[in-house]
């Protein structure tokens, strides 16, 4: 299991899902991924904590219509000053959706943007919680990956507002894709998709969890109540597959 006491700017450090079912996400993620989950209190809105062998990994939160918005998972960049990188957000061509809040008990601050493509990206400015405390195991998030028709836009919007030390991993027209830091110490990837994703439609961050066997992770997705997104396939990065959970809240898996 990869560890880690703090995140390093500008490097996810946490996630979490947008739910309108949060009884029926505890049971999927749990059975699924051996997560457990605390809830919090009235302070904390009921936010739920989700946890695996006593590392803490993601948290969720009711959605109850009132946005408008689907049931999602969100990815969050550490920042060491939540101001300053909406500050920077808003001057290089992004969209601040929720400005920088503080988070009782000192926990940290947040605060949500969209980038050039309109891909939802959280920002954490971490006090006491300083992010999820392992990842790239079974049962883990194992990559992080942003799909965006603006591609150099993009790469040149996380290199100047979050600091990214960004490396071209792939320049040619069928797989151009830039990731934060190199090789085997990449944090994260944004990828062109101007080839897949409709016109019109916004950018999107994927959250990869890591499995053993995908295929029979896929086989259990079903069973549990989720769909299959896209089956289990072969690539250079490993066997990817993509899926959704009881409510339709879109993840990926990887199997290294």
């Amino acid at each position: 299991m990869t560890k880690r006491d703090e995140a390093p700017v500008g490097a996810p450090c946490w996630i979490d899902l947008f739910t309108s079912d949060p009884d029926s996400a505890k049971q999927f993620y749990g059975e699924l991924f051996g997560w457990t989950a605390e809830d919090g209190g009235e302070e904390y809105g009921g936010y739920i904590t989700f946890s695996k062998d006593g590392q803490t990994i993601a948290g969720g939160m009711r959605n109850d219509g009132s946005q408008g918005q689907p049931d999602a998972w969100t990815v969050y960049l550490a920042s060491a000053d939540a101001q300053a990188t909406v500050d920077a957000a808003a001057a290089h061509g992004g969209r601040v959706d929720l400005p920088p809040m503080p988070i009782p008990g000192g926990l940290g601050s947040m605060a949500m943007l969209a980038d050039p493509g309109g891909a939802t990206i959280g920002i954490w400015q971490p006090g006491s919680h300083k992010g999820f405390q392992a990842y790239a195991e079974t049962g883990l998030p194992g990559w992080f990956e942003l799909h965006t028709r603006e591609y150099e836009a993009t790469v040149a919007f996380y290199r100047d507002v979050f600091g990214w030390d960004t490396f071209v991993a792939s320049d040619v027209p069928a797989f151009r894709y830039t990731t934060l830091g190199e090789g085997e110490t990449a944090l994260a990837g944004i990828m062109d998709a101007g080839g897949m994703l409709p016109e019109g439609a916004p950018a999107v961050w994927s959250i990869y969890f890591q499995v053993e066997d995908t295929d029979k992770t896929l086989a259990q997705v079903v069973e549990l109540g989720g769909s299959v997104v896209r089956q289990a396939e072969p690539t250079p990065f490993g066997r990817l597959a993509e899926a959704t959970d009881t409510t339709g809240a879109h993840f990926k898996l990887v199997q290294p």
